[in-house]
């Protein structure tokens, strides 16, 4: 049997779809990332059955019920809601078959992505063929996904948070050789041996393959970790090199990555201390700020005023130092109960940054639109914000343009990669050690039924994780001052 999941493997790669068939505890569980993913699809798509009043929800604890029910169901032409199909040896369930005209049906499929993408097609033309393989009519095809520009007020209104597209013309063109391609995948998934298939684009087209072991002989300072390497790195991974050390000596890099080869084979950092000192740091205007917002955004926007995914802030770190060698002073915020942690949050920051010195923050964009949301969603703070965001200074800057990199940086100019190449600090032994995990640790000790104990716990891990985002930044210009004088 080829599920449409396993279909839309298959697409990816042979190989994948072998061992997500045959050998599936070769697949990760998927990470607490990944999972917040499929929760937020789920609540997404519970959400999408009120478009269709009356409509009929299949149970899918059983898999024989499901399809013995969807029959059933299927006569008395109601919308359903996870109705199953297995037509021979192809099965699949679909979000929402709504009836039309005497004999038709429209399927629709539900995302939580915010537009249209090329693999929807075909993973809504294999439920098609399922049906229509099975002898019901369908006329056309629609994608509900989500409204981004929605802004919340009051209750969430489905109508308006909902984009629902005919999709009927992507999903005709993604049926051409769809028989073949589903005799391919049955005939590959009944071979005793599993495809090989070597690294590729379709390691991260369309989406990020969960298998680790195809990587597994690569050297630390692989031609994969080449900045910004794309097409380039995988030209010269086909052409036999696997290491960056080993790039020909004619072989045409960018800039940057002409520095990042250097260095892996001189193993030393290059620094341009004089576009250093001058470009950035003689330009830094005490007291200085370290500023850092920790953020979530969720599909269906929590609070007023806000939009799907909006990067709504629950925290922030905050480091003050008045003069060059002067101890700075720490503040920080982190926000209590289910109410809208923003105005409390503000109110907080805007008495702890006065209306002189630079405010530092590593990829100022961020924290830069951040303020600008704020500043629109609550006026009185408008000047505040305002006035922050134009004296924003980006801690980046130096790294992105490679004025200094560091061989194990491995090609990315990110804060978890600068701050222990510049210092020996990282965030490897944090209990949180990245910000995907902060907004989920704060989402669930806020929003779920979660111990006193737990709760302030992951406070203790939230306010210790995002410290040292602006401890960090700290050492870096330290260091940076160091290493320019």
């Amino acid at each position: 049997m080829l599920t449409k999941s396993r279909y839309l493997n298959g697409l990816q790669c042979l190989k994948l779809l072998w061992i997500t068939a045959n050998e599936p505890e070769r697949i990760p569980a998927p990470d607490a990332s990944t999972q917040h993913i499929f929760d937020q699809g789920h609540l997404v798509g519970e959400l999408a059955k009120t478009l269709f009043p009356g409509g009929i929800t299949v149970p899918t604890d059983s898999f024989k019920g499901n399809l013995e029910m969807t029959r059933k169901l299927i006569r008395q032409r109601n919308p359903l809601f996870e109705a199953g199909i297995l037509s021979g040896q192809i099965y699949s369930r679909t979000d929402i078959m709504n009836p039309v005209n005497k004999e038709e049906w429209d399927l629709i499929e539900v995302k939580s992505s915010t537009s249209v993408k090329d693999i929807n097609f075909h993973d809504v033309s294999f439920q098609k063929l399922c049906w229509e393989e099975s002898g019901l009519k369908i006329r056309n095809c629609f994608l509900a996904f989500i409204n981004n520009q929605y802004v919340r007020n009051g209750e969430i209104d489905p109508r308006e948070l909902f984009i629902v597209q005919d999709i009927s013309d992507g999903v005709a063109a993604a049926s051409v050789g769809i028989r073949d391609r589903i005799a391919q995948m049955i005939q590959a998934v009944a071979n005793p041996l599993c495809p090989e298939i070597g690294i590729g684009p379709q390691c991260s087209d369309p989406y990020q393959c969960a298998l680790s072991d195809c990587w597994e002989h690569l050297p630390e300072h692989n031609v994969f970790t080449l900045y910004y390497g794309g097409a380039k790195s995988h030209e010269l991974y086909r052409s036999g090199i696997l290491e960056i050390r080993d790039i020909p000596a004619g072989y045409k890099l960018n800039d940057k990555q002409s520095i990042q080869c250097a260095c892996v084979r001189t193993g030393k950092p290059h620094v341009d201390r004089g576009v250093i000192r001058q470009q950035f740091l003689d330009g830094l205007e005490y007291p200085l700020y370290y500023l850092d917002f920790e953020t979530f955004g969720t599909a269906i926007p929590l609070f007023d005023g806000t939009r799907p995914y909006q990067n709504v802030p629950f925290q922030f770190s905050l480091h003050k130092q008045e003069s060059p060698g002067a101890t700075p002073e720490h503040h920080q915020f982190l926000a209590e109960g289910r109410q809208d942690p923003r105005p409390a949050l503000l109110a907080s920051l805007s008495k702890m940054i006065e209306n002189k010195g630079s405010v530092i923050a590593y990829n100022k964009s961020f924290e830069e639109t951040v303020l600008k949301e704020c500043g629109k969603m609550f006026p009185e703070y408008a000047l505040f914000t305002d006035d922050v965001i134009g004296r924003l200074t980006d801690l980046i800057v130096p790294f992105r343009g490679f004025h200094y990199y560091h061989p194990s940086q491995k090609g990315s100019a990110s804060l978890k990669k600068v701050l222990p190449a510049l210092t020996g600090q990282g965030y490897d032994e944090m209990a949180i050690p990245k910000g995907d995990d902060a907004s989920l640790a704060f989402l669930r000790i806020t929003f779920e039924d979660v111990s006193e104990a737990e709760v302030a716990e992951v406070r203790r891990q939230l306010l210790s994780y995002c410290k040292l985002d602006t401890e960090g930044m700290v050492k870096i210009i330290e260091r940076l001052e160091q290493i320019t004088a």
